[in-house]
């Protein structure tokens, strides 16, 4: 097990970023409502970018967080990589600590506006370049994933909690995928039809989608970013990625090459896969490859 910072109990740490998200959590809660008010709606959103829109839900959740484990944790060697903060300053983020935290405090930003419910907070603690612990907060389904770095486990508001449900193996062809409902692409609905999967659901935030493969709702997560295209960033994956690996699946680019993060542009690009099973990971992206390939679908 890797040692955290002097002066960081793991257990208290677990503890303490629970509290956090479940006030996060009414914050969101809070916003969503006053959602359905279309003169609300307009105060609410704080830019005009339909791509990438903003929120005060954003800005309060990433207020929240960030003052809680700055002021919980006065002194501790670590440093927080948050997406709000890297839009908003000017200033280049360049950690040289071990340790970082990697945080999204609204992820499916579109889902939240059109109160679907699919949007998360994202929250990892990644250690040299790859998460660790991770906490995934569903506000609207009362979830909060949480790892420690060895298990996966979901709680409720109300202290219950419950393991992940990880389905059993299957073909390529007999699997249920998920996919953005909001950043498709026909390069992506070309390979889907390819491959013929068995179901295909959309929903919004990487979170939400790593959550529904951790519960046996989904099989695969696949991601393509085309080239000269936005593509998803390190506060995308981190905290998703940290759930899946410990609850038993695997994350990877299509090479089965581990996420790399910490880069100067935070971008995670060309086509990444999620599955529910780690051994059997590897042969699944080496089958879609080879479609990918025969069928001349994608070209970097």
């Amino acid at each position: 097990m890797i040692e955290l910072p002097s002066g960081v109990d793991i257990n208290n740490l677990i503890d303490d970023i629970r509290i956090f998200s479940w006030q996060a959590a009414d914050i969101f809660l809070y916003y969503s409502k006053l959602l359905e008010n279309s003169d609300d709606k307009r105060n609410i959103l704080k830019n005009n970018n339909e791509d990438d829109p903003v929120t005060l839900a954003d800005l309060k959740v990433n207020e929240l967080i960030i003052k809680r484990i700055n002021e919980k944790y006065k002194n501790i060697n670590w440093d927080i990589l948050s997406e709000e903060n890297v839009k908003i300053s000017s200033k280049i983020f360049d950690s040289k600590n071990d340790w970082i935290w990697v945080f999204d405090p609204l992820d499916g930003t579109k889902d939240f506006i059109q109160g679907t419910g699919n949007y998360a907070m994202h929250l990892a603690l990644n250690f040299k370049q790859k998460p660790y612990i991770g906490f995934v907060l569903i506000p609207d389904k009362n979830q909060l994933w949480i790892t420690d770095g060895e298990k996966t486990w979901c709680e409720k508001r109300d202290g219950s909690n419950y393991e992940p449900i990880l389905l059993e193996n299957k073909i390529l062809q007999k699997m249920t995928l998920v996919i953005s409902k909001n950043h498709g692409n026909q390069v992506l609905i070309n390979l889907i039809q390819k491959i013929n999967f068995c179901k295909v659901k959309k929903m919004g935030s990487i979170g939400c989608k790593i959550a529904s493969i951790v519960q046996g709702e989904s099989d695969i997560y696949i991601c393509l970013s085309l080239p000269g295209k936005s593509s998803p960033k390190d506060w995308d994956f981190a905290a998703p990625e940290s759930i899946l690996k410990a609850a038993g699946g695997a994350i990877t680019n299509l090479d089965n090459q581990e996420l790399s993060y910490g880069k100067t542009n935070f971008e995670q690009r060309d086509i990444i896969v999620a599955t529910n099973d780690k051994k059997t990971h590897g042969s699944i992206c080496l089958e879609i490859k080879n479609i990918i390939q025969k069928n001349n679908i994608y070209t970097t």
